[in-house]
């Protein structure tokens, strides 16, 4: 993006679709937003069909809701949804885990350790939107490496549901060193290539994860319609 904060077009669909991404992941646009077409417009020298293309993206990932009469939303999630999904996501992620421990290339854990090292960076910094990018990627390099298809295939049926809140939900200092305590644990595991603890530490930090979701929605700004 140019300094004027303009797009170039030889990569406005990626980059309008990545800039969006950014600004629900930072909170910038957060949960139950009616997306503002016509300033993201003006804010990134756009026409609206690129943008709308944009967000059909974004929708087909969850993170949006794309409504005939309201135009886009940034999606939400019931306290009853948490309840319900979030133990399928750990128990996925545990079973994940331990397939990954004993499947994963010494190359692969290398290149885990340096995400997690560089994720950890970006929490000392309270860089959160980079933070929460690595997060993710590091989730799914473990289910990449547990080298079952099926199993992904599940794992992102339930994040198409989940991820609006599971990575972008508000997060208070106490929940965010317990979300990064959990990860040096999980890294440890894998390294040691124990699959029992593994499984279970990624299901105890699913566990985390709802609690913090929960505590996210009883804030007013985003839990009247959650």
């Amino acid at each position: 993006m140019s300094e004027t904060g303009l797009i170039a077009r030889r990569s406005l669909h990626g980059e309008l679709v990545d800039l969006l991404h950014d600004m629900v992941l930072s909170g910038e646009l957060r949960p139950g937003d009616k997306v503002n077409e016509q300033a993201l417009c003006a804010r990134f020298g756009v026409s609206r069909t690129p943008l709308r293309e944009a967000l059909k993206v974004l929708a087909s990932g969850g993170l949006v809701i794309l409504s005939p009469n309201r135009g886009a939303t940034v999606a939400q999630i019931s306290p009853q949804e948490v309840d319900e999904l979030f133990p399928i996501m750990g128990a996925l992620e545990s079973l994940a885990g331990e397939l990954a421990a004993v499947r994963i290339s010494d190359e692969g854990i290398r290149r885990l350790r340096a995400m997690h090292d560089e994720m950890v960076a970006h929490y000392q910094n309270a860089d959160q939107a980079p933070y929460l990018k690595l997060n993710r990627a590091i989730h799914e390099a473990i289910f990449a490496a547990a080298g079952n298809a099926e199993l992904t295939q599940l794992y992102h049926t339930i994040m198409v549901r989940t991820h609006a809140v599971r990575f972008t939900a508000k997060k208070s200092p106490e929940r965010w060193n317990e979300a990064v305590e959990d990860h040096v644990r999980i890294i440890e595991a894998l390294e040691a290539r124990d699959g029992p603890r593994l499984g279970t530490l990624l299901k105890d930090h699913l566990r985390h994860k709802a609690g913090m979701v929960h505590e996210s929605l009883k804030e007013p700004s985003i839990a009247a319609a959650e």
